[in-house]
C-alpha cells in the first residue's frame, strides 16, 4: 500500500493487509513508527542489493555504474523513499540508516581515486554528497512528471559519471 500510495492512512494500510486498524497499532504505536519499520526493511534490501552488485570488483568506473543502476532500481521499486513523509523521520535515524550505503559508495570513490579513474581533486565526501543530491533530483523529476524513470536513470548515470571523471578521461570505458 505504501508503495502505491506513500501517504496512505493507517486505516487504509490495515484494510490492504486484511487486518483491523487496532492490529496495526498493536505492533506500531503510530504511523511514523510503521513508516520507520518499513524504511528499515527497505534499507536492509538496499544493502543486500548493493552487495549483490559486487562494487568491490572490477574497474571502479564499472562498479560505480553498477552502484547507480542498483540504487536507481531501488528507487523505482520503493517510490516511498522519495515521498515527503520520509523526510519527517528523525534526521539522526535517517543518517544512521544511510551509513552502510554511503560507506560502500565512499569506499568505491576512494578506490576509483586511488586507481586514477576518478578525479582525486574532489573530496570523496563531496562526490558522495553530489551523487546523493543528483539521485534525489532525478527522483524529483520523475515524481513531477517531467521525466520518465528511464530518462531520469540515464541522466543520473551520465551526470555522475561526468562528475567523477578525471582530467584524463581515457580511464572511462563505459
Amino acid at each position: 500500500m505504501l508503495g502505491q500510495r506513500p501517504d496512505a492512512s493507517v486505516e487504509e494500510i490495515a484494510a490492504a493487509a486484511g487486518v483491523a486498524r487496532q492490529t496495526v497499532y498493536a505492533h506500531y504505536p503510530s504511523r511514523q513508527a510503521l513508516l520507520s519499520a518499513v524504511i528499515d526493511q527497505i534499507t536492509d534490501d538496499a544493502i543486500a542489493a548493493i552487495d549483490a552488485a559486487d562494487i568491490d570488483a572490477g574497474p571502479a568506473t564499472a562498479a560505480l555504474l553498477r552502484w547507480l543502476d542498483t540504487s536507481w532500481h531501488l528507487l523505482e521499486r520503493y517510490p516511498l523513499l522519495l515521498h515527503p513523509s520520509v523526510a519527517t523521520i528523525d534526521p539522526q535515524k535517517s543518517y544512521e540508516r544511510h551509513v552502510p550505503i554511503t560507506d560502500r559508495l565512499q569506499r568505491l570513490i576512494r578506490r576509483g581515486q586511488d586507481s586514477g579513474e576518478f578525479d582525486p581533486a574532489l573530496s570523496p565526501i563531496w562526490l558522495l554528497t553530489a551523487t546523493m543530491a543528483l539521485g534525489h533530483a532525478a527522483g524529483d523529476e520523475v515524481a513531477a512528471g517531467r521525466m520518465t524513470s528511464a530518462q531520469a536513470g540515464k541522466a543520473l548515470r551520465e551526470s555522475v559519471r561526468r562528475l567523477y571523471m578525471t582530467a584524463n578521461p581515457q580511464h572511462i570505458n563505459e
